[in-house]
């Protein structure tokens, strides 16, 4: 049994973990149940609910156990039977509440019950009003059956249920996944529980395979602490191969050739050329609209200095701006004329957007032609879905050997789909997915569980992190932070090494650009998972906090 560390996913700073979705794990399940004795894995799932049961909340004296009309259904049953004697003789009132048909169960489900019953176990159609510990075993994957009206179960008895274990359990452990939690987009259904509700004690003991909606979207708030059981899948993959492809990864993804050049070098002899230049492009004025936005480019340009950049030169687009910032006179301050006269422009990773306001519209044509990596974040996100010239130049930069990473928020995002802010929540990995194909770019769709995408495909779950980012400026932070992860990685590559074949330049990415980026989110999740609970976090304090994230060596990557 595995845990995974979801509060500050400290287990997942140097790898990453295969998710796959309902139908690869259905795939799965099919190929490891065809190897073993009937009921295996029914009997296997139980004796890993009954033992969790008992660590969770080892002195519970009310204990309910919900239980769905399918198999998912069949592992609480299963984990009643062999729980009964351990109530007993502890004294604990033990109710399954059964919302199944026999005639209609499947036959793994069908023994389950027959062994519950032959336990002496407790039925009920009505739950305890309170209880210390409560079982969530109703529908895991079975969720979309119960939607396409396969489940023979009313709806309005599964919501009953839900509510009930949401609202009177001390502890509450979820099998397999929440009920009413889709396990590939996260997005949550059961009408009466749309908002979890404060648990003392939260888990999801979840099977055969970490399922991408439990570490993003809604999964994070209603799964909690989430446990992990293959059921033995990893000894029939290591016989057979029969993994199936994973829909996306969580944790960082470090190449053996990332890791040789990633991260602060270890000879004296360095100078602040071998560190990178990040250029910070943004902070519109009061004038012309009213509204100033000056900070948000000075955050991103701190979080850029602490992130150990070499240099870190700020273009700020409000024409009254100081010269310098004497709470942190290392920033270099120039005028937006610099972009005017500036041909081509300076090398090193621009970041352009953070409080750009309208202002920054004149000066992307130019930045997205010349700039050599490309951070785009806030308002340039803004000025591009409403520009289709813009929009074209953005797609062409991968034929010059340039590299773009976006860093949209789910409103963003929807405006660079035209999709609505909602489709995007409803299927978080297919929007940035989307957005990084349609653009050759770097998707990073942030939100609870952040998206990271590459135009290859390929998809992973950032899994540090926590609402203390939901604070103003944390996002322009985020991507000061990736300026300088992406100059100290990349500053070694000039354009000239670079592919610019559309399919080698996504292998490029993947390999050289990604693990910079991944390590930038994760150190930005991680400040927040380790910021003391009775403190708030600021903008400004994430950016000082921030600490770049080295990944292992070659020898220590090969180790693993």
């Amino acid at each position: 049994m595995l845990k995974v560390l979801t509060g500050d996913g400290q287990l997942l700073a140097d790898r990453a973990l295969p998710l796959l979705d309902t139908q690869a794990t259905r795939q799965l399940e099919c190929t490891l149940a065809s190897t073993l004795p009937p009921h295996t894995l029914m009997k296997r799932a139980g004796a890993a609910v009954a033992a969790m049961a008992c660590a969770v909340a080892p002195h519970a004296q009310v204990i309910w156990i919900a239980c769905g009309p399918g198999n998912n259904g069949g592992d609480g049953l299963m984990a009643a039977a062999l729980l009964a004697n351990w109530a007993a003789a502890s004294g604990a009132q033990l109710t399954v509440s059964w919302c199944g048909n026999e005639k209609h169960m499947p036959a793994d489900a069908r023994f389950a019950l027959q062994q519950a019953r032959n336990a002496g176990v407790i039925f009920s159609d009505h739950p305890p009003e309170r209880c210390d510990l409560g079982i969530d075993a109703l529908l895991g994957l079975g969720i979309r059956q119960q939607h396409e009206g396969h489940n023979r179960t009313p709806p309005s008895t599964i919501d009953k249920w839900v509510h009930c274990l949401h609202t009177r359990c001390e502890t509450l452990l979820c099998v397999d996944l929440p009920s009413g939690l889709d396990a590939d987009t996260g997005t949550y259904s059961i009408a009466p529980c749309k908002e979890p509700s404060s648990f003392k004690k939260l888990f999801c003991l979840t099977f055969l395979t970490l399922k991408p909606g439990l570490f993003t979207a809604q999964g994070r708030d209603f799964a909690g602490e989430i446990w992990f059981d293959d059921l033995g899948a990893s000894a029939l993959d290591a016989a057979t191969n029969a993994q199936p492809s994973p829909a996306a990864w969580l944790g960082l993804h470090v190449s053996a050739t990332a890791s040789q050049h990633h991260g602060s070098p270890l000879r004296h002899n360095t100078h602040k050329g071998l560190f990178g230049d990040v250029w910070v492009l943004g902070g519109q004025g009061l004038q012309p609209s009213g509204v100033g936005m000056t900070g948000a480019a000075m955050l991103a340009a701190k979080a850029a200095l602490h992130g150990q950049a070499g240099r870190v030169l700020v273009v700020m687009l409000d024409a009254q701006s100081p010269s310098w910032d004497a709470t942190q006179p290392e920033l270099m301050l120039r005028s937006a004329r610099t972009l005017q006269t500036s041909t081509p422009l300076p090398a090193g990773t621009w970041v352009c957007g953070c409080g750009g306001g309208e202002a920054i519209q004149a000066h992307l044509p130019k930045v997205l032609a010349e700039a050599s990596q490309l951070v785009l974040d806030a308002d340039a996100l803004n000025a591009l879905s409403a520009s289709a010239t813009l929009m074209s130049v953005l797609r062409e930069r991968p034929n010059r050997g340039q590299i773009t990473v976006l860093t949209p928020h789910p409103l963003e995002a929807a405006r660079l789909l035209n999709w609505s802010t909602a489709q995007v929540q409803s299927n978080r990995l297919e929007a940035a997915r989307v957005i990084a194909t349609q653009n050759q770019c770097i998707c990073v769709l942030k939100g609870s569980g952040t998206i990271l995408a590459t135009p290859s495909g390929l998809v992973s779950i950032n899994p540090s992190g926590n609402s203390r980012l939901s604070t103003a400026g944390t996002g322009d932070v985020l991507a000061g932070m990736l300026g300088a992860s992406l100059s100290r990685a990349l500053s070694h590559w000039p354009n000239a090494t670079r592919p610019t074949a559309l399919e080698q330049h996504a292998t490029w990415l993947d390999q050289h650009v990604l693990p910079a980026v991944a390590a930038a989110v994760w150190a930005h999740g991680r400040v927040a998972d380790t910021w003391p609970s009775t403190h708030a976090l600021t903008a400004s304090q994430l950016a000082e906090a921030f600490t770049p994230f080295t990944p292992p060596t070659s020898s220590q990557l090969a180790a693993r």
